[in-house]
């Protein structure tokens, strides 16, 4: 089966799309994490928008080799979500919800390939589904210790490193302020569990 003329080909479409709006929607989300002084949060945030990217460069590059090398104009027609607003909390939440919808797609997008006979694309359809079902745990993790304002504690002595000035300080808490800078605690860079690492 050619590709151009595949259901594979829609997919390839639409996942392209998808993932260059959930860059922009957490790019959102970090640029108003950042405005609130969560530089942390921020730059976690900003990592996941940018293998979003990452993940939507991997897609054009199949839609390019199924033009060969050279794209006209192409109608996609795709739902795309618009629920984030300012609120720092909910944005967590929803975009945990955002990850979860798009692994579904490449569930279902990977089933489609493999059918059609695209395994090497169906194969990169599992490997982002796999990533979405990351950034969802991330994204929830993070909305749970936020929510219940632990996003600064651990179960355990740790080392909080301030961003600004790099001073560390082991604690179970990070300092309200960095003692040799005075940036405030938000600032403070945010350790994810072991198997949800990204950096």
């Amino acid at each position: 089966m050619e590709l151009k003329k595949s259901k594979t080909y829609e997919n390839l479409k639409k996942a392209f799309i998808a993932e260059c709006a959930a860059r922009t929607r957490y790019e959102f989300v970090e640029y108003g994490q950042r405005m609130a002084g969560y530089e942390g949060l921020a730059t976690i945030t900003d990592k996941i928008a940018y293998q979003e990217f990452n993940h939507a460069r991997m897609l054009y590059t199949h839609i390019e080799d199924a033009n060969k090398q050279t794209i006209v104009n192409e109608q996609i027609k795709v739902d795309l979500p618009f629920r984030q607003k300012w609120d720092l909390v909910e944005n967590l939440k929803l975009t945990a919800e955002d990850e979860e919808e798009e692994a579904k797609f490449y569930q279902k997008a990977f089933k489609i390939a493999t059918e059609e006979g695209f395994p090497e694309i169906a194969g990169l359809f599992d490997m982002i589904r796999k990533v979405e079902l990351k950034h969802k745990k991330i994204f929830t993790y993070l909305y749970e210790k936020m929510k219940d304002k632990k996003l600064f504690n651990s179960d355990k002595e740790k080392e909080w490193c301030c961003p600004s000035c790099g001073h560390t300080v082991k604690a179970s808490t990070a300092p309200e302020k960095c003692p040799l800078c005075m940036a405030k605690r938000e600032t403070f860079c945010i350790t994810l569990p072991k198997d949800l690492c990204i950096l």
